[in-house]
């Protein structure tokens, strides 16, 4: 019973630790182009999920005013940037020692699709 409930809090932690460190979206991108969130180079799956490091408060809001800054890239050139919609992270309450509420509260939102090449985020 007691190896049963160290595995539980194992887990437990251990899970925390990868929900803290990560956020992900799912985006629509123009065919040979690179996403770069938030001055990160993005690597965007085969069935359009991202993940990527949160980011601080300076992210927040909702475009125009507000968001997570991004670029698509061709070539090493810009060809197009904005602003993401941007969601505050539950999980940055429980990141220990509450460093996350301070330093990275600010992620994607996993329930819209970013679509770049319609301009929609929905």
């Amino acid at each position: 019973m007691r190896r049963s409930c160290q595995f539980v809090v194992v887990c437990t932690i251990t899970a925390s630790v990868l929900v803290g460190c990560s956020t992900t979206g799912r985006f629509v991108i123009p065919e040979g182009t690179q996403l770069e969130i938030g001055r990160r180079l993005a690597e965007v799956r085969d069935d359009g999920w991202v993940v990527v490091k949160p980011f601080s408060w300076s992210s927040s809001g909702i475009p125009p005013d507000g968001g997570i800054p991004y670029r698509l890239l061709k070539e090493d050139e810009v060809v197009q940037e904005g602003l993401l919609r941007a969601k505050f992270r539950a999980a940055s309450i429980f990141w220990p020692p509450y460093a996350g509420l301070f330093m990275w509260p600010i992620g994607l939102n996993p329930d819209i699709t970013y679509d770049l090449i319609r301009g929609t985020q929905e």
